[in-house]
C-alpha cells in the first residue's frame, strides 16, 4: 500500500500544482462536477447513502464519519493519518481504489484537473 500511496499522492502533487489552487475553482461548474457523487453522498450531516456524507469532510480523518460502516481499508488509513484536505480528496478523487486499495468507493476517478478543482472549489462551499 504505501508504495502505491506514494506513486499516487506524488501524482495528486502534480495535478494539484498543475490547475494551482491559488486560482480558485468555479463553484458552479463544481456543483455540476458533484452530479457525479450525489448518487452515493450527501452534503447533509449525518446523513450517509451508499458513501458517507460529505458534511465537514475536510479536516475529517478518513474512515471516521460518524454512523457510517466505512471499508477495512479506509479505517487503516486513517489510523495511519490520513486526513481529507483538498489536496488529499484531490489525490483520491484521480483514481480512488488505487489511492486506497480496498476502499469500497467504486467510482472510477475524475480524469480532468478542471474537474477536480471545479469540485474542490464547490466542496469548500457546500460542506462548511
Amino acid at each position: 500500500m504505501k508504495k502505491t500511496l506514494s506513486l499516487t499522492a506524488t501524482i495528486a502533487i502534480l495535478v494539484v500544482s498543475s490547475i494551482g489552487y491559488a486560482n480558485a475553482g468555479d463553484v458552479a461548474k463544481g456543483k455540476k462536477v458533484f452530479n457525479k457523487c450525489k448518487a452515493c453522498h450527501t452534503l447533509i450531516a449525518g446523513k450517509h447513502r451508499i458513501g458517507p456524507s460529505l458534511a465537514g469532510v475536510f479536516g475529517r480523518t478518513a474512515g471516521s464519519a460518524k454512523k457510517y460502516k466505512f471499508s477495512k481499508a479506509m479505517k487503516k488509513a486513517g489510523a495511519g493519518g490520513l486526513v481529507w484536505d483538498e489536496k488529499t480528496m484531490a489525490a483520491y478523487l484521480i483514481k480512488p481504489r488505487k489511492y486506497i486499495k480496498g476502499t469500497k468507493m467504486t467510482f472510477a476517478g475524475l480524469k480532468k484537473p478542471v474537474q477536480i478543482e471545479n469540485l474542490m472549489a464547490f466542496l469548500k462551499e457546500a460542506t462548511k
